[in-house]
């Protein structure tokens, strides 16, 4: 008997990983894929699946794609999932419990990132988002360009299992999505008047490192977590960075056009 859930992935050019995401959630009564325009072998591993069904739409930014392929789900409960993506078994049965009970409306999901190989250990703090609610009581904060979260109206309770997140395969994978992302968030702070400061531009990278590497305790991943936890402070480094950018280069414009 198929879970009575909805799964929606937003999809460009996941291969890799989909046909791992999709078998995760082969039990589940739907699954929805709205891809932008894959050229790799996405749409044949999806056709393998009868309970998926994928179409195209143009891509409209992280937070509108996935309303977008929200608003597609027919089913009450509703799991979000990217395309590189694999849901545990131990979440699938708290999903499935949660379903039954019918007393709470979401579930805060830990996010298991796969870096180089390797899950997180057991002893770090991973990051978490809501990818688990009923339908009703959920939707997107559409104001966010990049990490799109999800607004929910009702009660939320943290999972214990986890989604694994196998996307940052490499170094050189993670820093360029790092790049691609910062942009993005440099753009959201300036459309929201945000002001450049120096003393965050200077601070802002030792701090995220530290609490990369000793609060959420990245320090227990080896190598790989002083990697991490290093490329993540160049992130956050980035995003100020790139905000002065925007800041110059619109006092340039206005220059330019006197």
């Amino acid at each position: 008997m198929s879970i009575a859930c909805s799964v929606y992935i937003v999809t460009l050019n996941c291969a890799a990983w989909l046909e791992d995401t999709l078998n995760s959630v082969a039990d589940f009564a739907e699954v929805i894929i709205l891809d932008s325009g894959s050229t790799d072998q996405t749409y044949a591993i999806a056709e393998k699946f009868a309970n998926v069904r994928i179409s195209h739409q143009d891509w409209q930014g992280y937070a509108a794609q996935k309303s977008l392929a929200l608003a597609q789900c027919q089913f009450d409960w509703v799991l979000n999932l990217d395309g590189d993506e694999v849901l545990s078994e131990a979440l699938k049965q708290e999903i499935i419990a949660t379903i039954q009970a019918d007393q709470i409306d979401a579930l805060i999901t830990p996010i298991n990132d796969v870096f180089l190989a390797v899950p997180n250990s057991k002893h770090t703090k991973k990051h978490a988002k809501v990818r688990f609610f009923r339908k009703s009581r959920g939707q997107y904060d559409l104001e966010n360009k990049v990490h799109e979260n999800v607004l929910i109206d009702g009660t939320s309770v943290r999972a214990l299992g986890d989604i694994y997140h196998y996307g940052e395969s490499s170094i050189f994978i993670k820093v360029e999505k790092n790049n691609q992302y910062s942009n993005l968030k440099a753009a959201e702070k300036f459309q929201k008047g945000k002001q450049p400061s120096v003393l965050k531009l200077v601070l802002v990278m030792p701090v995220t490192f530290l609490k990369s590497y000793f609060i959420r305790r990245s320090c227990f991943n080896g190598w790989r977590g002083f990697v991490n936890s290093m490329i993540n402070a160049f992130y956050a480094f980035l995003k100020e960075a790139k905000l002065f950018e925007q800041h110059l280069q619109t006092k340039n414009k206005q220059r330019n056009d006197r």
